[in-house]
């Protein structure tokens, strides 16, 4: 599928077809993307746990339903628990920029040396984030979200449909000996969509797209071009918005056929 079209069909899909199950392959592709995502200070904070939905334990899986996201959980074949290694920048201490220094990465022209790292790169940016949880805490999660963000889209490129939903660590915590320092971030629900790529349409959003783009200064919207709407919406990232026709119908017969309340 061609990028663009890949962003395009990405959706929430929360209606899974419990009994479809999902191929390994593509449950593999999915952590390839998350594998070569973008990854800061080259720390490694990723970390995910893959479980079968029909291999967790009935209480366990019952223990982690939430309101919001009981039937995500329930519906879907398979799911993947990403969590940020709390621990990745100081148990390493520069090492892996050292690598990529080594690897030609990190080149002399940027000031870049093993020497920089240790005297530079360590006490004054690297420590002191180590020292200060909070901001260690968003770096990291940030950085697991631009992995679990390619880990997405590649489900949805597989034909695929995902959704990333809040889960009760504990649950998981107990059964599969996760960490202490490993900080539980978003389950990531996947299987095949029940109502197909569409799943009622394009999402609304709470903001116009000039009051989240600004330019220049944070009072000047970004200057949306009409043109550029028309050329995505014909190369289909842009695409049309919900409700879809019909999808009051489609929802009914959706949830008879998963036993769901309509």
């Amino acid at each position: 599928m061609e990028f663009k079209q890949v962003i395009g069909r990405r959706r929430s899909i929360r209606h899974f077809l419990p009994w479809k199950p999902v191929e390994r392959e593509k449950i593999q592709v999915m952590l390839e993307a998350a594998y070569q995502s973008s990854c800061a200070v080259n720390a490694s904070f990723l970390q995910v746990i893959v479980i079968e939905r029909d291999k967790l334990p009935k209480e366990t899986l019952e223990s982690l339903k939430t309101p919001v996201s009981a039937n995500n959980i329930e519906l879907a074949p398979v799911h993947l628990y990403f969590y940020a290694d709390m621990q990745a920048i100081e148990r390493t201490k520069g090492q892996p920029l050292k690598d990529l220094v080594d690897a030609g990465v990190l080149t002399p022209s940027h000031g870049w040396s093993h020497k920089f790292v240790d005297e530079i790169v360590w006490p004054f940016i690297l420590e002191p984030i180590v020292n200060d949880p909070p901001r260690y805490r968003i770096n990291a999660a940030f950085d697991c979200g631009v992995a679990a963000c390619q880990a997405l889209l590649a489900a949805f490129d597989q034909g695929l449909g995902a959704c990333l939903s809040a889960f009760l660590p504990e649950p998981i915590r107990e059964l599969c000996h996760v960490p202490d320092h490993w900080m539980p971030l978003w389950l990531l629900a996947v299987g095949y969509p029940a109502a197909g790529w569409e799943d009622g349409g394009r999402r609304p959003r709470p903001k116009k797209f000039g009051e989240q783009f600004c330019e220049g200064d944070a009072k000047t919207p970004f200057r949306r071009d009409p043109e550029v709407v028309k050329r995505l919406e014909a190369e289909g990232m842009i695409t049309p918005p919900a409700p879809t026709p019909g999808r009051k119908q489609e929802l009914r017969g959706i949830s008879r056929m998963l036993g769901l309340p309509e």
